[in-house]
């Protein structure tokens, strides 16, 4: 059974020390060229799509195994041992933290020239990854690393970690392509993490009305929208204040959407600039206009 999902950890600061970091390329290295050799490349992939293989491959590797550094530093390491070696073992490593991580779609595009990839495929899961987990699941936390993992047949598995603010913690996100079946409907088969209760989960099981109705707003007048979200009010349960719709950045996104006339929620989240906020506001309005709920269980879980 291939497993991918999310885990919370604490946020460490401070540096990796040389030494340690060059004792974690190799081991890295090592461990992945003998799962590779021994069982391919599909099976190393289902392996670090698999949050508690990975927390025992940083811990053997030699860091913290609870610390939100462990992502950092195995994605780093693997991608620091396995550059050398990418094209005799047919794997490799993409993105990284920060600025690397927005490299991510230029890398795929190179790999994609050189090997007859869909670049343009391959990119769309990229951004769909990180829009997902970043946007469409508001669990509080920011994606800030972004690591591809591509393999030469066309396999992926993405390694990805958000950061909360406000409780100082790190959260991890795991896919495997080959347990996707939809980016928009679950797309997390084993997920591990504090659950907060109910939050807007845009890609639940029960969300296909919200996805619907979401994607229903796009296709009207942005001016039609705009007018009833600036008399929103929830039932008695939860009131919508002013300050919790950005009218002109919701406007701005609904023109861009309206005009491209989207055929599906996932097109919808690939709009330009329809961050977490933007797309809790068009959530809000979908309740209000459509009554489709949005907000279902977090779908992290031990």
């Amino acid at each position: 059974m291939k497993r991918s999902g999310i885990a919370d950890l604490p946020l460490h600061g401070g540096r990796v020390p040389p030494w340690l970091s060059e004792r974690m390329t190799k081991l890295g290295t090592a461990i992945t060229e003998t799962i590779v050799y021994d069982y391919g490349t599909s099976a190393f992939l289902s392996r670090l799509s698999d949050p508690f293989w990975f927390q025992a491959l940083g811990a053997v590797m030699g860091m913290d195994w609870h610390s939100s550094g462990i992502t950092t530093t195995v994605m780093g390491a693997l991608k620091r041992g396995l550059g050398p070696k990418a094209d005799e073992l047919g794997i490799y490593v993409c993105g990284g933290r920060g600025r690397f991580s927005r490299q991510t779609p230029h890398e795929l595009r190179l790999l994609s020239d050189r090997y007859g990839f869909d670049g343009d495929a391959l990119v769309r899961s990229s951004r769909l990854t990180a829009k997902v987990d970043n946007n469409a699941i508001a669990d509080g936390f920011q994606i800030y690393l972004h690591s591809f993992v591509l393999t030469k047949s066309g396999e992926w598995a993405v390694v990805q970690q958000g950061l909360n603010d406000a409780n100082g913690m790190a959260r991890r996100y795991h896919w495997h392509s080959a347990s996707v079946k939809d980016f928009v409907a679950e797309p997390h088969t084993g997920i591990v993490g504090d659950n907060q209760g109910v939050i807007m989960n845009l890609v639940d099981a029960e969300a296909k009305p919200a996805q619907s109705a979401l994607l229903g707003i796009t296709h009207e007048c942005p001016d039609k929208i705009l007018n009833e979200a600036r008399y929103l009010r929830m039932p008695s349960h939860h009131e919508v204040r002013e300050k919790n719709v950005d009218l002109k950045r919701l406007g701005a996104v609904l023109a861009v959407a309206y005009e491209r006339d989207l055929h599906d929620f996932a097109e919808l989240l690939l709009v330009e600039n329809l961050g977490p906020r933007t797309l809790q506001s068009l959530a809000l309005v979908a309740e209000v206009v459509h009554g489709a709920p949005t907000r279902f269980s977090d779908p992290a879980r031990f």
